[in-house]
């Protein structure tokens, strides 16, 4: 869609848009056309970066109250862990890697 919206931007028809994203994605010129006439109506997308799974170990008393927060708030628990810690990176000074940076 983001393509679809950039060929747009650069002023490019419509059916030469649906053309160039067909050609260039390998879609039918229908399915092209759908991108084409969601990005012209909602324009560029956040792209979500991917994600990655990872074991943790937290007191049982930390994730029940995790878990209450997130059944309350209709968060799921892992957008609530994520800005948790974006959060505190953000405050923390932390180096290119990750650890505290040395010297």
């Amino acid at each position: 869609m983001n393509a679809a919206a950039e060929l747009l931007g650069a002023g490019v028809a419509i059916v030469e848009a649906t053309r160039e994203l067909a050609r260039r994605f390998g879609l039918s010129e229908r399915q092209a056309r759908r991108y084409v006439e969601r990005a012209r109506a909602v324009g560029v997308v956040e792209v979500p970066e991917p994600m990655t799974v990872f074991t943790v170990r937290l007191p049982e008393s930390l994730v029940a109250r995790l878990r209450g927060y997130a059944h309350g708030s209709g968060q799921t628990l892992s957008s609530i862990v994520a800005q948790a810690l974006e959060e505190f990176l953000s405050r923390t000074r932390v180096g290119p890697r990750g650890g505290r940076p040395t010297g």
